[in-house]
């Protein structure tokens, strides 16, 4: 599955997923359990990954850089 963007919201047990692509279609909405995640990921193409600066935004933010992706963390005012 191609994706250019996906927003990733992290939470303590279950994470959820929206991708769309380039034209801005919605082409994922997946919700993934802890230890799922760095294997859902590995599987996508390097794309965009935005999600809210948190404590755990920046381990993830380092996980998903490993495998390839671009992360932008966002305050969460916005």
């Amino acid at each position: 599955m191609k994706l250019a963007r996906c927003g990733f919201d992290i939470a303590k047990r279950v994470f959820q997923v929206h991708g769309v692509d380039e034209r801005g279609v919605v082409k994922a909405r997946k919700t993934l359990a802890r230890k799922k995640v760095l294997e859902y990921f590995a599987q996508l193409p390097p794309c965009l990954i935005g999600m809210e600066a948190c404590g755990g935004a920046h381990y993830w933010g380092r996980e998903l850089t490993r495998l390839g992706h671009t992360v932008k963390l966002m305050a969460a005012q916005l």
